[in-house]
């Protein structure tokens, strides 16, 4: 009596992946733009963290169709524009940190 796997979990799943992604890069691109203008407010600080913002922004956006795209009955896969959309606005994060630390 083996029951059939439930083809409801892998999009559950994806989507709560989706959803703990999209926090950690909120929390990511918030300590970015609090660190350029740590100090004092400069022009160099201001562009830092509207780029944090705007890069953010590009990664809510591809988060927000992926999770909605999971929702239906037969989700379809990530389409290659948006992966590299995530992985581009991923990078740029990951660089924005190094760039405030150094």
């Amino acid at each position: 009596m083996t029951q059939g796997r439930d083809p409801g979990l892998q999009p559950e799943r994806t989507r709560l992946a989706w959803r703990r992604t999209t926090l950690t890069a909120t929390v990511v691109a918030v300590f970015a733009a609090k660190q350029s203008i740590h100090d004092e407010v400069t022009p160099a600080g201001l562009f830092g963290a509207a780029l944090s913002v705007l890069v953010w922004l590009g990664f809510l956006a591809v988060a927000h169709r992926r999770i909605q795209g999971l929702g239906t009955a037969r989700p379809r896969g990530l389409s290659r524009r948006s992966a590299l959309l995530a992985a581009g606005a991923t990078i740029a994060l990951a660089a924005f940190a190094v760039a405030m630390v150094v």
